[in-house]
């Protein structure tokens, strides 16, 4: 099944002619670039949009990663947009609304047809209000189109020997920020703090979901136990209040997509 929807992704992307691609350094951003890459077929740019909430780390693998391929590779650097300084629940609808906005001016500037991102089959089964705002803006979505899952993003990377194959998800930090509440950039900053900090210690992939004076950490599955006995807890502990964290707390439910959004919200 894997193979009939890689086979049409790359029909998709032969028949586009040349197109710019939304490049997070994520991992499924990464598999699309590379299978467009892999085409020939297709003239191509990588752009990835730079603003206070998108963590230094990811920059940098996504400036790496189209590096080694030799890969066109653009960034757009924008500061915060205002409105969505205080976090709305349409946040990510307003977001890649201003993001693609730019994007889009850059592909018209270089002569580029079409615009790509890098959202997969499962990206609609959650809340994404930002699918919306891609759909309005007639942004292209080949895995999506050829009805990628994750995992099958993850088992294709794995067969073509790519090491990012089981790199953790990403996401912006303002997904660590509870909706309605003011965006401060140093809050921004802790947040990434925070997580650095947890990454260096061995667990990637970590949340620090900020609620005030709280660091609530959500830590991806099989390092709860770890976390709790390592020896380094209490240095992670020190390292995260003088932050400026009061309370540092461990979410026994783990790392799961949008513990933050609204109770029964319609996707």
């Amino acid at each position: 099944m894997a193979g009939k929807k890689t086979e049409k992704l790359n029909n998709i992307l032969k028949g586009l002619g040349s197109a710019v691609i939304a490049f997070s350094g994520g991992v499924d951003s990464s598999f699309l670039l590379y299978s467009a890459f892999k085409s020939k077929n297709i003239r191509i740019a990588a752009v990835t949009v730079k603003t206070p909430y998108i963590p230094q780390r990811e920059i940098k693998e996504a400036s790496e990663f189209a590096s080694k391929y030799g890969i066109k590779h653009h960034i757009l650097e924008l500061d915060f947009p205002e409105l969505i300084r205080h976090n709305p629940s349409d946040r990510c609808y307003l977001c890649k609304k201003t993001l693609f906005s730019h994007i889009r001016d850059f592909a018209n500037t270089h002569n580029f047809e079409y615009i790509l991102d890098g959202s997969n089959f499962d990206d609609t089964g959650e809340y994404r209000p930002g699918m919306k705002a891609l759909k309005e803006m007639g942004i292209r979505s080949p895995l999506l189109e050829s009805g990628m899952t994750k995992k099958d993003i993850r088992d294709s990377l794995r067969s073509e020997g790519l090491e990012i194959w089981d790199k953790p998800a990403m996401a912006c930090l303002l997904t660590r920020i509870p909706y309605n509440t003011e965006i401060r950039p140093e809050a921004l900053r802790t947040i990434e703090e925070a997580e650095d900090i947890l990454f260096e210690n061995g667990y990637p992939g970590a949340r620090v979901r900020m609620h005030g004076d709280i660091a609530r950490i959500e830590c991806l599955h099989g390092y709860l136990e770890k976390i709790i006995l390592s020896p380094s807890r209490e240095e992670i502990v020190a390292k995260l209040k003088k932050l400026g964290f009061r309370y540092i707390s461990l979410d026994l439910e783990g790392y799961r997509t949008g513990s933050l959004n609204p109770l029964n919200i319609e996707k």
